[in-house]
């Protein structure tokens, strides 16, 4: 099976795209209005971009209507937006958080979610979240799409704080992935939990892999 996307319609019935850009972690992300309002919603195309310093970006589709995501504006007002590690025993949480809202609802109290006050950012943190980045904003680069939903904001951040709960972490200081259990966005309405970590070391790659594995 191939097609153009330009020229020959799907053959599936469903497409194949985000199915096979998996598993992608998920961007739970906290902000605050300018008003004081609190924002809390996933965002499938989350990612680490670099490590020195620790920069991150997410994106965001419009709305059908041309409107932009509240996330967006939020990190844009206020400078700041922070990423809640999403995981299994928040999995309904992160859910409700997803839908839709207007502008001057406080999405922590739809999902049921406690809040951090976070040390730098003035928006509050996933309190029952294990890991959290507080991010200042950088800047956000707009690609058009072929509809108003197909537009994207994508947001850049620099990690300015990083918050592991102890009990996150096993005797030697990583983390305990398998106790944690992220969660990751799949392709339809799938998700995958992080319960089953392997090692792999690169032949050869000597002191460069300290830069792999992220030695202090």
């Amino acid at each position: 099976m191939d097609y153009n996307l330009n020229t020959e319609k799907n053959p599936l019935p469903y497409s194949p795209f985000k199915a096979c850009t998996v598993p992608r972690p998920i961007g739970w992300l906290s902000t605050i209005s300018t008003d004081g309002i609190c924002n809390l919603a996933p965002y499938s195309q989350w990612q680490n971009l670099t490590f020195d310093p620790p920069m991150v970006m997410f994106a965001a589709n419009q709305y059908p209507d041309g409107r932009r995501k509240d996330t967006v504006r939020n990190a844009e007002e206020t400078g700041w937006f922070v990423w809640n590690m999403a995981t299994y025993e928040l999995r309904e949480a992160v859910n409700k958080s997803a839908q839709a809202f207007d502008a001057d609802i406080d999405e922590f109290d739809h999902a049921g979610i406690s809040k951090q006050v976070a040390k730098q950012a003035p928006g509050p943190m996933v309190a029952q979240s294990p890991c959290h980045f507080e991010c200042s904003y950088i800047s956000t680069h707009r690609l058009p799409g072929n509809s108003p939903v197909g537009t994207v904001d994508i947001v850049f951040g620099r990690v300015e704080h990083i918050h592991v709960a102890d009990h996150a972490l096993t005797p030697d200081g990583k983390l305990d992935i398998p106790k944690i259990r992220p969660i990751a966005r799949m392709g339809y309405y799938d998700y995958a939990v992080i319960d089953d970590v392997f090692e792999m070391r690169i032949p050869g790659a000597g002191a460069a892999a300290d830069g792999l594995e992220g030695k202090a």
